[in-house]
């Protein structure tokens, strides 16, 4: 079809309401390139599966258009889209054999029964079950049922695979794996994946780039490590990721930095200037736990205050301390197991520092 490889999937300006009132999704706008393996992230309710639903067809844009490789598919049935589905409850036919349920979608394309076999074939070794095409679904583990699904959404070669908390129904192990399985997948066909999920660490595993959803508005849309290094509002800093939060207010604005003075008098600190209102507005100051430092006598550590400590939790290569700074009891540091103990003790005061560039001026 010949569409721009850098826009293969457009959203332009597309919004959806189920009641003719409240928006679900807001004015999505979005480029997806192909061969990209995009996410969408957020809770529960935020627009991310609606937004995958109606790139499938299951749901109709209440506005907008919705662009599939130069084509608009808006009134396309979902049938015709050439996309390939995963699901969270895997939707495998129960009476039908593993093989039978990945040449069922190559029946309905009345693809001739010789290439049936040879692509039902190499779709099974594909993820590592060439041995269990004559399996029922009932016969498999939950693991294994899910490598079906995903063969059967890659076995008739679509353009786009979409996937719906494919994950979900796995335990911890078993969900780790599969998420390496798929993006070695994604990586060896080259082939461009839409997934959704509210698990923010299997985003990051996972993708090229994550769309943060919240309120059916994408607020912050870059590369896993962007998001995580950059985040540009206070939403984004404690979804992706564990974070500290300061409140405070702007006291000082120089170029990239500001000056902010914390909340309960603890003192004044040197943060990058992202997203705040300007002079004595309110602000959150985000911080991540690992660029904490206990008693830090580098110059490079300018920001300093005291710090109670509240809980240690060993978690092996890591000690989890939780503290209270300016009066935030839930301000976690995380200490390298490099000595085999923790100097901390529960109780006491310590001071802790972290660099300017650590620390973010945000949102209040």
């Amino acid at each position: 079809m010949g569409g721009n490889s850098e826009q293969f999937v457009r959203f332009v300006n597309v919004q959806k309401s189920y009641d003719g009132e409240t928006l679900v999704v807001k004015n999505f706008n979005i480029d997806i390139a192909a061969g990209e393996f995009l996410t969408m992230l957020g809770p529960s309710g935020s627009g991310k599966t609606t937004c995958l639903m109606m790139l499938a067809g299951f749901e109709t844009a209440t506005h907008g258009e919705i662009i599939l490789d130069g084509q608009s598919i808006n009134n396309v049935a979902p049938h015709k889209r050439d996309i390939g589905m995963v699901f969270q409850n895997y939707a495998l036919f129960p009476h039908m054999t593993v093989a039978e349920n990945l040449a069922f979608p190559l029946r309905v394309r009345k693809i001739p029964q010789a290439e049936i076999d040879a692509k039902v074939k190499r779709a099974l070794e594909m993820v590592r079950l060439g041995n269990f095409g004559n399996r029922r679904p009932a016969q498999l583990s939950g693991g294994q049922q899910q490598r079906v699904a995903v063969a059967r959404a890659l076995v008739f070669e679509p353009k786009l695979v979409l996937m719906d908390e494919p994950l979900g129904a796995l335990d911890k192990n078993l969900r780790e794996e599969m998420q390496y399985e798929i993006k070695h997948l994604h990586e060896h066909l080259g082939i461009t994946m839409v997934y959704v999920t509210h698990d923010q660490s299997e985003a990051l595993t996972m993708s090229n780039r994550i769309a943060v959803f919240e309120d059916g508005i994408v607020q912050q849309l870059a590369t896993p490590d962007q998001l995580y290094e950059k985040p540009e509002n206070a939403f984004v800093a404690g979804f992706i990721g564990e974070n500290n939060r300061l409140a405070g207010r702007i006291k000082s604005i120089g170029g990239e930095t500001c000056s902010v003075e914390l909340d309960g008098g603890a003192g004044v600190v040197e943060a990058l200037k992202v997203n705040v209102d300007g002079l004595d507005s309110p602000t959150t100051l985000s911080i991540r736990p690992e660029r904490i430092v206990i008693e830090p006598e580098d110059p490079a550590y300018p920001n300093r205050c005291q710090a109670r400590v509240e809980e240690l939790i060993y978690l092996g290569d890591h000690i989890r301390a939780r503290m209270t700074v300016s009066g935030n009891s839930n301000f976690i540091t995380k200490v390298p197991n490099t000595q085999r103990h923790t100097p901390l003790k529960e109780g006491e005061i310590v001071n802790i520092g972290w660099a300017t560039e650590d620390c973010r001026a945000l949102d209040a």
